[in-house]
């Protein structure tokens, strides 16, 4: 069963969802952190059955600006603001007594990944954490796009940073564009990829203010890799189209404890059958060891 609730974040509200194992608590916790752009409904649900069926409680949260959340501008993409909605949501488990803190892993996915690497090395108290086709530096997505995908997205950035000093409504650009179109992310594939997570009602919004860009691309959480002390598990989609893959397994060799399992993926195969199983069975056999659960499922 998942509650939706929310926890606040710097003063607003993160809408929030925690979903029970049916075994007696308190309960070890995965709190999971989504991708880009991303909302509670693309996907996590599905993670959310599959945890809590392997005797796992799970917190799963939409970011400020996005989907169920508050805040404003909508659609900012700010990389401060997640890591505090990220810390947010884990002082929310802390104050939940059905949930065991000291038992507790992050989960990211995709762009996600790079908040769970930061907060892993800014949190030693974790028990674990796993990243999935994870995004572990900011401007690997831009240059994968290209450089006529950049120097589109000048004039969008330079614009809004003008509205921002105006105070005007801001200027957007889509997260993921078709190849040649104007967007963030433009490798082929990527259009389909976003929207085949979303479910036709979703509250996915594919859009990002501009000026958020410069955030990402300066955002490069691979650099705390040798920093995370506890065990750091790495999904590593061998074929990755938004990020090269040898930073990915970089952070891996680089981390102290960290371990990795390559799979035949794409970045969006992960969410769908027949991965989707066997990806989350080894998660699922990797968090059980680290947050001790008595009974693994699968």
């Amino acid at each position: 069963m998942t509650e939706q609730t929310y926890f606040l974040s710097a003063g607003e509200r993160c809408a929030a969802w925690v979903t029970l194992p049916a075994t007696p608590g308190p309960h070890p916790v995965v709190v999971l952190v989504h991708g880009g752009g991303a909302v509670h409904d693309m996907k996590l649900p599905d993670y959310e059955a599959a945890f809590s069926a392997a005797g796992l409680a799970v917190v799963a949260f939409d970011y400020r600006h996005f989907g169920a959340s508050e805040g404003e501008p909508r659609q900012l993409m700010s990389v401060r603001r997640q890591l505090q909605d990220v810390d947010a949501a884990l002082a929310f488990v802390a104050s939940r007594p059905e949930l065991d803190s000291d038992r507790v892993a992050l989960w990211g996915t995709s762009f996600g990944a790079n908040h769970v690497l930061t907060a892993a090395a800014r949190h030693p108290e974790l028990a674990a954490a796993v990243v999935q086709c994870p995004i572990v530096r900011g401007r690997a997505v831009a240059f994968a796009s290209g450089w006529r995908t950049i120097a589109a997205l000048l004039w969008p950035i330079v614009s809004d940073l003008l509205r921002i000093i105006t105070r005007r409504p801001r200027r957007y650009v889509s997260l993921a564009a078709k190849p040649g179109e104007l967007g963030f992310v433009t490798v082929p594939g990527a259009y389909e990829g976003w929207h085949a997570v979303a479910p036709a009602d979703s509250a996915f919004d594919n859009r990002i203010a501009a000026a958020s860009a410069l955030g990402v691309l300066v955002y490069d959480a691979s650099r705390r890799a040798p920093d995370i002390g506890c065990p750091l598990l790495v999904c590593v989609s061998d074929n990755e189209t938004l990020i090269d893959v040898s930073l990915v397994e970089r952070v891996a060799d680089q981390a102290p404890h960290g371990e990795m399992i390559n799979y035949p993926a794409d970045h969006f195969e992960v969410y769908f059958p027949p991965l989707f199983d066997r990806i989350v069975g080894d998660q699922i056999a990797f968090l059980a060891r680290h947050l001790r659960v008595a009974t693994p499922a699968r």
